[in-house]
């Protein structure tokens, strides 16, 4: 039986950290969105409760929104998170494997004072088409900034620290080995109340238009 392995990439340089996802910008993406749905920056400013000068800094990836902000964006704009990071190739055969390391991660925050949030993809956009997965890095005391709904149903698994999720005004204290499901249509949100770095596994049901 053959074992099927990607490609070494600069992640295997000595020195270099196997488990540090590659940070993708989305700028451009998000402009590219915008443009093609024919929006101008105050409107689609307006629709999500932004200024345009934020916004039009989060087109030029000199700010990142939060994890609240970026998902009233990709609704407004009729997208999907999944479609903002890096195009994964399906590799070969029937099965994609996605090594530690190589995945493509969106950084969320990183100037509020350390509290940010990393999204690391460890689904293949090329082949996921009823499924979005991500592990949710969460900083000590980072948040979504705000409650997310749509459509749709979320799971979870916590593989590391301890997180406030909110759902429906109601805070539930998960830790690791813990998991947690809901309906994405009730509002919903999370902190990390901790001192160290909360990673879940976070896999949803994709906004569909």
């Amino acid at each position: 039986m053959k074992t099927k392995r990607a490609a070494k990439t600069s992640t295997d340089a000595p020195g270099a950290r196997r488990d540090e996802p590659a940070v993708v910008e989305i700028g451009t993406r998000l402009r590219h969105a915008r443009l093609t749905k024919g929006s101008t920056l105050r409107q689609l400013a307006e629709q999500v409760g932004c200024t345009e000068s934020f916004l039009s800094k989060v087109e030029n990836d000199k700010v990142r929104p939060s994890l609240a902000i970026l998902h009233r964006l990709v609704v407004a704009l009729e997208i999907n998170v999944a479609t903002l990071f890096t195009e994964s190739p399906a590799g070969e055969g029937p099965v994609a494997i996605m090594r530690n390391g190589e995945r493509p991660a969106i950084r969320m925050d990183p100037r509020r004072r350390g509290r940010g949030i990393v999204l690391e993809r460890i689904l293949p956009n090329a082949l996921a088409k009823l499924l979005e997965a991500n592990i949710h890095h969460v900083a000590p005391k980072g948040s979504s900034d705000g409650l997310i709904q749509h459509d749709g149903e979320e799971l979870g698994y916590v593989l590391a620290g301890r997180l406030e999720l909110i759902v429906d005004g109601v805070e539930y204290l998960v830790e690791a080995g813990d998991s947690f499901f809901f309906d994405s249509a009730l509002p919903h949100g999370y902190r990390n109340p901790g001192d160290v770095e909360a990673s879940v596994l976070w896999v949803n049901t994709p906004i569909s238009f």
